[in-house]
């Protein structure tokens, strides 16, 4: 596992930012035919870094045109012309300011009338491109990946999850502080989903995910802190602020300031 802490939001969405593009631009370089796939999260997490990866896009730096991208997750039962659903979020922090076609695009429909179908047809999908080069996520204050909330199974693949109370307090800033109005359940990819990916990198900011981070990098692997499968992963990365960092031993943080001094190439592990 790499930790990548950086000073603040901005430069840690830069520097995801600029690990994708680099990513995308050597899978060019090798002449893929198959198309680079990419896994994404919504949330407040991954605004800045689609801020930057757009601003790349429009200097010409990386194009989407050869990306194919699966996101996380949906809300269960609200349309996706709702303002907050997934594919609204998506759509208007990234899809639409890029050149990504709109049938590489895959989200999944929280309006399935058969969920367990429509979970499947994704699991099957994200196999038929060959799985998934790069998985991009954030963790909540309780350690989820996506909503796999604690102690969901590390092996889990896509389904229908019902959602904590919370979870739903949580979200509910999103719907006018209204609980109520926070749909009670998600169509989400499983931890063994994104564990499946070739590499996972994900971004952890502010003190609130201070007890994840520690979690995820310093606590055993548990099923009650989903996060920290990924030290099971063998290409994972936690790009993080100072402020998340606020729970980690000084041991920690110190070891992993030093090894990336030493590494300064931001792919070389």
């Amino acid at each position: 596992m790499r930790v990548i802490i950086e000073p603040d939001y901005e430069r840690l969405s830069q520097w995801a930012a600029n690990y994708i593009a680099k990513r995308m631009r050597e899978h060019e370089r090798k002449g893929e035919t198959r198309p680079f796939v990419l896994g994404l999260p919504t949330g407040s997490s991954p605004i800045g870094t689609y801020r930057e990866l757009v601003k790349l896009c429009k200097s010409g730096y990386i194009s989407f045109r050869n990306v194919v991208t699966f996101n996380m997750d949906e809300y269960a039962g609200l349309p996706r012309e709702h303002e907050q659903s997934y594919w609204t979020f998506m759509h208007r922090h990234l899809f639409d300011l890029i050149d990504i076609p709109t049938e590489n695009i895959n989200i999944l429909d929280g309006m399935a009338e058969d969920t367990a179908a429509e979970c499947q047809r994704f699991e099957e999908k994200i196999e038929s491109y060959g799985g998934i080069d790069l998985f991009l996520g954030g963790i909540g204050a309780d350690g989820h990946i996506a909503f796999n909330e604690p102690f969901s199974s590390l092996t889990s693949r896509t389904r229908e999850k019902t959602l904590t109370f919370d979870t739903k307090l949580m979200n509910s800033r999103f719907f006018g502080g209204n609980i109520s109005a926070v749909p009670s359940k998600a169509l989400t990819v499983g931890v063994g989903t994104v564990m499946d990916a070739k590499e996972v990198m994900i971004l952890v900011n502010g003190h609130n995910k201070a007890r994840a981070l520690r979690h995820t990098v310093e606590g055993g692997v548990s099923q009650s802190w989903t996060c920290s499968a990924l030290q099971m992963h063998k290409r994972a990365i936690i790009v993080c602020d100072e402020d998340a960092c606020d729970e980690l031993k000084v041991g920690t943080y110190r070891f992993f300031k030093d090894i990336e001094q030493a590494h300064l190439d931001p792919a070389t592990l």
